[in-house]
C-alpha cells in the first residue's frame, strides 16, 4: 500500500504567521488554488482506493480540486481523524508573538517535540495527535494499494515520522511539510513503513510529469 499525504493549500492565516490547529480555519488564498490544480495533475494518473480528508474547511476545498483533476475520481470522505494538531491557546496567535513570550516552547515546537509541553497551551500532546492518524491508518481496508489522504502541516509531519518509528525528539529532524505539498508512505504490513517521497513540490517546476511517472 502507498499511502499519500497532502497537505493543504497555502491560507490566509499562513500568510499571516498565525498558528492554526483543529479549531482555527482561515480561507485558502486565492493563488493557491491553482498551485493545489497543478498538484492535482501531477497526481492524475494515480487510481487512488480510497481518498479521505480532514473535515475542516482548508483541507476539504484542497480534497476536491485535487480530484476535479484526477482520471479516475473517487469520492471524498472526510473525517476528524486527520485533523489538524488541537492548539489550544495557541491558535490564532501570531507565531512571532508566542516565539518572545515562549521562546523554548516554540523551539520545541519546531524542533524537538519531546520537550514540548502541550498542558501549558491546553493543546493536544503529541502522543495523541500522532495516535489518532495511526489508529485511522489501521482502520484502513489491507487491500488498498494507493489511498490519500489530506490533512495539515504539524499533525502529518509529525504523524509521518512517528510512523516511520522515529521517537518524539525526532519528529522535527527533516523540518515541516510545505503547503501543497506530497509526501508518500510504503508499507506492506500497516505495521513498517518506508518513505518514498518527502515534502514534494516538484510539480510546482516546468515539469509535466505526474507521479506515476517518478514512483
Amino acid at each position: 500500500m502507498k499511502i499519500f499525504f497532502v497537505r493543504h493549500g497555502k491560507t490566509e492565516w499562513n500568510l499571516e504567521g498565525r498558528l492554526q490547529g483543529a479549531s482555527g480555519d482561515s480561507p485558502l488564498l486565492q493563488e493557491s488554488l491553482e498551485e493545489i490544480r497543478a498538484l492535482g495533475h501531477y497526481l492524475s494518473e494515480i487510481d487512488f482506493d480510497a481518498v479521505y480528508s480532514s473535515d475542516l474547511k482548508r483541507a476539504r476545498k484542497t480534497a476536491q480540486l485535487i480530484i476535479q483533476e484526477n482520471n479516475n475520481p473517487k469520492p471524498i470522505v472526510y473525517t476528524t481523524a486527520l485533523r489538524e494538531w488541537k492548539l489550544g491557546r495557541l491558535e490564532g496567535s501570531k507565531i512571532a508573538t508566542v516565539l518572545s513570550i515562549y521562546p523554548q516552547q516554540m523551539h520545541a515546537f519546531r524542533h524537538n517535540l519531546a520537550r514540548f509541553d502541550a498542558d501549558v497551551f491546553e493543546a493536544e500532546t503529541v502522543h495523541k495527535t500522532t495516535q489518532r492518524v495511526r489508529n485511522f491508518i489501521l482502520s484502513l481496508n489491507k487491500d488498498f494499494k494507493n489511498v490519500l489522504l489530506v490533512g495539515h502541516g504539524a499533525n502529518f509531519t509529525a504523524s509521518i515520522r512517528s510512523l516511520m518509528g522515529y521517537e518524539p525528539a525526532r519528529l522535527r529532524d527533516s523540518g515541516g511539510l510545505d503547503n501543497a505539498s506530497v509526501t508518500v508512505l510504503e508499507t506492506k504490513d500497516v505495521e513498517h513503513f518506508h518513505c518514498l517521497l518527502w515534502n514534494d513540490k516538484s510539480y510546482t517546476a516546468e515539469n509535466t510529469d505526474t507521479l506515476i511517472d517518478i514512483l
